[in-house]
């Protein structure tokens, strides 16, 4: 597996860790939950977002919401909120590169997992520039997605 960014083929390897995968479940279940009776938005994971503007940039994303129709096998709209959990191999990718990348696609929310630490910062996109939310550990944040609204209980993932 791997993501294309400017250009530049970074590899997705090593696979992600047991506790990666268990962190990423538990959001991914708890997004279908909170999303359930919202019409337009889905939660996904591991599906590559394709940026329509520029074949140098193929992201995909740990875990996301879309409130778009998708119209074929992968993304081409910006997301409305991703997550992405942190690992050595992925740090700085995850905080430098893709932050700004998201920022510039126009991605609603964006949250960065640190699930070594048990923490995850949450931004919101504030006339083009992230803004930090919060430093989530056993928070909870409702978050607006279009039509739909996400309230999200962090101390769920921990556990």
């Amino acid at each position: 597996k791997w993501e294309l960014i400017e250009g530049i083929p970074y590899a997705m390897s090593p696979s992600p860790t047991f506790f990666h995968q268990e962190i990423s479940s538990k959001i991914h279940i708890q997004l279908i939950e909170v999303l359930k009776n919202c019409k337009k938005c889905k939660a996904l994971f591991a599906l590559d977002w394709r940026l329509k503007d520029s074949e140098n940039n193929v992201f995909c994303p740990d875990n996301f919401v879309t409130c778009k129709e998708i119209p074929g096998n992968f993304l081409t709209e910006a997301p409305d909120l991703i997550f992405e959990i942190l690992s050595p191999s992925t740090y700085e990718k995850d905080r430098l590169i893709k932050f700004e990348k998201y920022q510039e696609n126009g991605v609603k929310y964006y949250i960065i997992v640190d699930a070594d630490k048990k923490i995850a910062e949450v931004f919101e996109l504030v006339s083009g520039k992230y803004s930090k939310l919060l430093d989530a550990r056993k928070d909870k944040i409702n978050l607006e997605l279009n039509d739909c609204k996400i309230n999200f209980d962090f101390e769920k993932i921990w556990g």
